[in-house]
């Protein structure tokens, strides 16, 4: 077990180096010289230079990426090239929102996802569960920016019944907080949820064929029993795979949802910095994003030896 620990740490150390310079890297090749931009088609080329001396792109790959790299781990993200204001305070303040709108928005899935996935594989030769199915299948092909649209057409729109868009921090007003994020979450969560299902559905399927399941009911076991009692922990190990990867999804979705409704979230700001060529801080909510994903499939990587006591054995 503390083998797996350790090399799963040392994977995740070395993923992010990797992702460090392929995100510099990246960054680097774009076309367009930020202290140009900067100052318009009409600077003169000593401006121009001094500009690059502020900014430090007059200096080496290398040097910048050393510095860059030093700086985010202490939480200095550098001064943004457009506004000339520190990095970090933004992408923190931003962070924050973004992880309230996917956490709302996991948890939605999970609560939608695992018993309409268990319904869905306990019924599947059922007219309920294959109603189910399909409707799991017509909440994929909906995207979330549409289903929001929808949300925001109905129940903003025509029935008045919660706000359009915006944010409302909880300290300032709980109430307010929880009105401005059920539509976002809901659009996030129920295409999510929808996918997720399919997959829950899955995994408890394959553990219904599985002899120990037969054993259970032959013992007198219904198969809701039977599988509540044996059979949920084999199929989580493939669902938390899956959660890995929903969760990135919510990561980059959230990016156009924050859009459809307003919200000053990490996407907002990835977008605006996009907008405004402004590279610095577009290299740092990108690596920022990068970083979370990463924490999400290590932590995934350890809930597997959790979830299955064969990888507790020491290797």
């Amino acid at each position: 077990m503390l083998y797996r620990i350790v090399l799963r740490t040392g994977v995740f150390a070395a993923s992010l180096v990797g992702a460090s310079v392929v995100v510099f890297a990246f960054m680097a090749v774009l076309p367009g010289d930020p202290a140009r931009v900067a100052l318009g088609v009409n600077a003169t080329p000593a401006a121009v230079a001094q500009l690059q001396k502020e900014f430090g792109t007059d200096r080496a790959l290398t040097a910048r990426y050393l510095d860059w790299v030093g700086g985010l781990a202490v939480g200095d993200f550098g001064r943004s090239y457009v506004t000339h204001e520190a990095i970090g305070p933004q992408v923190v303040d931003r962070l924050g929102v973004t992880l309230w709108l996917v956490g709302s928005a996991m948890v939605v899935a999970l609560v939608l996802a695992v018993p309409l996935g268990t319904v869905m594989a306990l019924r599947h030769r059922q007219l309920s569960g294959l109603a189910l199915s399909a409707m799991s299948q017509l909440g994929i092909a909906v995207p979330a920016f549409l289903g929001g649209i929808l949300a925001v057409a109905f129940f903003s729109v025509r029935l008045g019944w919660l706000p359009s868009g915006g944010w409302v921090a909880p300290a300032e007003s709980p109430v307010d907080f929880v009105r401005h994020l059920v539509l976002p979450v809901a659009a996030l969560g129920v295409a999510q949820a929808a996918v997720l299902a399919r997959y829950v559905r899955s995994a408890i399927l394959d553990v219904l064929r599985e002899d120990y399941l037969r054993t259970a009911r032959a013992k007198g076991l219904t198969p809701g029993r039977a599988l509540v009692r044996h059979g949920f922990r084999n199929a989580a190990i493939p669902v938390a795979t899956v959660l890995g990867l929903q969760l990135a999804t919510l990561l980059v979705g959230a990016i156009v949802i924050e859009r459809v409704f307003v919200i000053p979230g990490l996407g907002s700001l990835l977008l605006d910095g996009v907008a405004n060529r402004d590279l610095l801080l577009v290299q740092g909510v990108v690596m920022v994003i990068v970083v979370v994903v990463l924490i999400v499939n290590y932590v995934v990587d350890l809930c597997y030896t959790a979830l299955d006591p064969r990888l507790r054995v020491s290797q």
